[in-house]
């Protein structure tokens, strides 16, 4: 009699869940919802006034995209967004050299060998909790730094070395919470940063985001933290001798406000450093001497919108390296020490509502010898120009 009765409450039950899913579902049919398309296609020429235009020894500036030579291919950029009440997703596409240097970390699950997952630059899910609580899981483009990926949302097409080497994207769950009608925060957990695929070190680092925005503009400053090469305080050592980079710890204020109706004006600054880390000896694990390795710098623009279709902006950034923490990037004392100051005067030439002209000079000069000049001699300076054309749908 028992079971009977047992049986009955749960067959009650399960009817009921699936009296309950089935609201559920009919709800969710009528929820509105919206499917869209989006992405940009971008190309460029390219050349260097003081320095080889050809060969090996083409040179370029040590920062992301925008750095080949003579008529160049950018990337072809296609989002798809669903967007409903509650919950959303969206799948960004990439594809073409820019697009390839900006999922530099996702070929993993290919065993370094390019695969279906270099092409994609953001794959997320959301749910809006509430009116204030929105949590997001999956790969996500970075919230640190001023300028972005994609060159529909940047004034200048070339990039800045902080934009370069701050970090790309993450893989991982945050939250953003609307704390007021102007204050926001975010707080994630994610994958050591541009690991975007998987966890392959089985560390996790923290990120977090306080937002301050009116209808001009806004601020925002973030952190990140945590272990990136996952080596820290191992069990074992995999091979005695091996060393661990610190944890990282990264620090960056972006802003940007409409001064008038025709000024922009907005700023970046990051300070990003490793610390020395661990050295894996026999059985044993002993902390390293001595600073910490990192970068540093410091980014103004100034935008004037002269007319429906045309406007100026300039960007100059100082950018520091110390103790080695870049190599490659700037050209380094004996102290592992460096800086470079890069000036980039840009137009923006809006010949239709969806195709944009960017023509662009820019200077970069480095504290020690970096270039190569014409004349195949070291040199600190390296002057160019660019011609973009941008396409946006």
């Amino acid at each position: 009699m028992k079971k009977i009765q047992l049986l009955i409450v749960a067959l009650l039950l399960i009817g009921s869940i699936s009296s309950f899913a089935q609201d559920v579902i009919i709800i969710e049919e009528e929820e509105p919802s919206k499917l869209t398309f989006s992405g940009s296609v971008d190309a460029y020429f390219r050349t260097n006034f003081n320095g080889p235009n050809k060969g090996e020894n083409f040179q370029a500036p040590a920062t992301s995209f925008g750095n080949l030579p003579g008529f160049s291919l950018g990337m072809a950029n296609i989002i798809a967004t669903y967007e409903g009440e509650k919950v959303g997703a969206v799948a960004d596409l990439v594809f073409g050299p820019r697009g390839e240097d900006a999922v530099f970390g996702s070929p993993l699950y290919a065993g370094g060998m390019a695969g279906s997952s270099q092409i994609v630059n953001q794959l997320y899910v959301y749910w809006n909790v509430s009116d204030v609580v929105t949590l997001t899981m999956g790969n996500f483009n970075t919230f640190l730094g001023y300028e972005v990926i994609s060159p529909t949302a940047n004034f200048n097409y070339s990039t800045s070395y902080m934009f370069s080497y701050g970090p790309f994207s993450h893989t991982g769950l945050k939250a953003d919470f609307a704390l007021s009608d102007n204050w926001s925060l975010m707080a994630a957990v994610m994958n050591p940063t541009d690991m975007t695929e998987f966890n392959l070190m089985g560390t996790y680092s923290l990120g977090a985001q306080l937002g301050y925005s009116t209808d001009a503009g806004g601020a925002y400053l973030n952190f990140v933290y945590g272990d990136q090469d996952g080596k820290l305080d191992a069990d074992a050592p995999l091979v005695s001798g091996q060393s661990s980079m610190g944890s990282l710890f990264q620090v960056d204020l972006t802003a940007g406000f409409d001064v008038s109706e025709s000024i922009y004006v907005g700023l970046n600054t990051t300070y990003n450093t490793t610390s020395a880390g661990e050295q894996f000896t026999g059985s044993s694990i002993s902390d390293l001497d001595g600073d910490g390795s990192g970068f540093l710098g410091f980014a103004g623009y100034l935008q004037a919108t002269t007319s429906d279709i045309f406007s100026i902006g300039v960007r100059g950034e100082y950018f520091s390296v110390f103790n080695g923490g870049l190599g490659g990037v700037v050209g380094l004392d004996t102290q592992g020490d460096g800086s470079v100051f890069a000036a980039t005067l840009s137009g923006n030439v809006r010949v239709h509502k969806n195709l944009t002209l960017i023509p662009e000079f820019r200077m970069d000069s480095m504290s020690e010898d970096f270039f190569t000049d014409n004349d195949m001699n070291a040199s600190k300076n390296l002057t160019s120009f660019m011609l973009a054309a941008v396409f946006a749908f």
